[in-house]
């Protein structure tokens, strides 16, 4: 199995790369996330990787980081998610992201990954609750809905998970705040450290 791939980036487009190992171009599809992570072509690459064998065909899938590989394998575990909704999830949400909606069950945001539905996104928070809230103890933090919304708009900003949760947990306990504003009420708390 190829476990990790690292070479030189020959080309790219929006769902795959090739990565040149030893003279052997490798195409690897990739989601989002890990594509802007990528640096321009001809520039050295480093991936974690997951092959997928089928009858027909030989497909390698490639992510920044190894968190990125463990979900992309939980994802496709669930009966119905294929490589490319996995990958759709992934590119869609970040990795946290997506732990944090699957485990508290947030089906709406789950359900605007283009080509998820709330039937495909139900199955997800049933099948993959429980082993997320193992693996990722870290993330599946048990949260209201709305503080689950702020810490996606978060890190969806570039802020890690550990400074998302600790600007959510020092916001005021009034339920009439506005989403935009426990955002900014956040981001001024994370601005002064």
């Amino acid at each position: 199995m190829i476990a990790t791939l690292e070479g030189i980036l020959e080309y790219r487009d929006s769902n795959s790369i090739i990565i040149n190992v030893g003279g052997i171009g490798f195409r690897v599809y990739v989601p989002d996330s890990t594509l802007r992570q990528l640096g321009a072509v001809e520039g050295r690459v480093s991936l974690y990787t997951h092959l997928i064998v089928r009858e027909d065909n030989l497909a390698l899938y490639g992510f920044a980081s190894s968190e990125e590989v463990s979900l992309f394998k939980s994802l496709i575990s669930v009966s119905g998610v294929g490589s490319k909704v996995a990958l759709a999830l992934l590119s869609f949400l970040s990795p946290e992201q997506l732990v944090m909606a699957i485990t508290s069950g947030n089906i709406d945001l789950i359900s605007q990954t283009p080509g998820i539905g709330t039937k495909m996104a139900s199955r997800l928070v049933v099948e993959l609750r429980g082993k997320l809230e193992r693996e990722w103890k870290e993330v599946a933090l048990p949260l209201a809905p709305e503080s689950v919304d702020v810490i996606a708009a978060l890190t969806g900003l570039g802020y890690s998970l550990t400074e998302a949760t600790r600007a959510i947990s020092k916001l005021p306990a009034s339920g009439e705040l506005s989403l935009e504003e426990k955002i900014k009420i956040a981001l001024q708390q994370m601005a002064r450290g």
